[in-house]
């Protein structure tokens, strides 16, 4: 591995490199003597910018989250809403790793501050209070999260052949007697368990029952 040249070493380097690697061996196999291998320099030299782990997990959850468009103006509430949910699944599909960062550490960070407060002044400004505002913050973030990371997980399936063969062989296997019901939904189960379709479904049914229990103007 090419050394990095002196004095070149920098935050942003670190980060794109520790990026890459995510991306290619996963956060569980991330490390910072994996970055520093890649930078072709010490452990050591990560430390002068990094405290630990953690902190390098922060820096680059960061700077994806940094690549979220805006909340869009000039538009009703539900679709400013649909515009962050989505931007941040398709943030997450680009980019699996951050579905797992933001998991591990859902409270830390600028960005994920930044995008919070976008999310939380569309709500307001809808006439959410307070309570219900975070409730709903909250409740859209982990349905955002947990239907992208199965979305993730489900895909990684299909292109490893053997776990796909597994899936197939259990389902194929459950009885018709015991799990009747299942058994006959399964072409429908296996259409959606990802895609847009899927996800714009369940984001418009929450949608919908917050804009039931949105005060109205009186």
């Amino acid at each position: 591995m090419a050394r990095t040249p002196r004095n070149t070493l920098n935050p942003e380097l670190i980060v794109r490199t520790a990026l890459e690697l995510m991306e290619s061996e996963g956060t569980s196999a991330f490390s910072l003597r994996g970055v520093a291998a890649a930078l072709g320099v010490g452990p050591m030299a990560i430390y002068t910018y990094f405290r630990n782990k953690d902190d390098l997990y922060d820096a680059v959850r960061n700077h994806l989250m940094g690549l979220l468009p805006p909340v869009p103006a000039d538009v009703p509430w539900q679709d400013q809403v649909r515009a962050v949910c989505r931007s941040l699944r398709s943030l997450m599909l680009q980019h699996p790793c951050l579905a797992q960062l933001l998991s591990g550490r859902p409270l830390s960070g600028q960005e994920t501050a930044r995008v919070a407060e976008g999310l939380l002044g569309v709500l307001r400004a809808a006439g959410f209070d307070k309570e219900r505002a975070a409730r709903t913050h909250t409740t859209l973030f982990t349905y955002v999260l947990g239907a992208t990371s199965w979305e993730i997980q489900m895909a990684a399936e299909r292109r490893d052949p053997e776990a796909w063969r597994r899936l197939r062989t259990t389902m194929e296997s459950l009885s018709a007697t015991e799990f009747p019901t299942v058994v006959d939904l399964a072409p429908e189960l296996a259409r959606t368990t990802g895609g847009d379709t899927q996800f714009d479904y369940g984001l418009d049914l929450l949608i919908a029952g917050l804009d039931m229990q949105k005060p109205r103007a009186t």
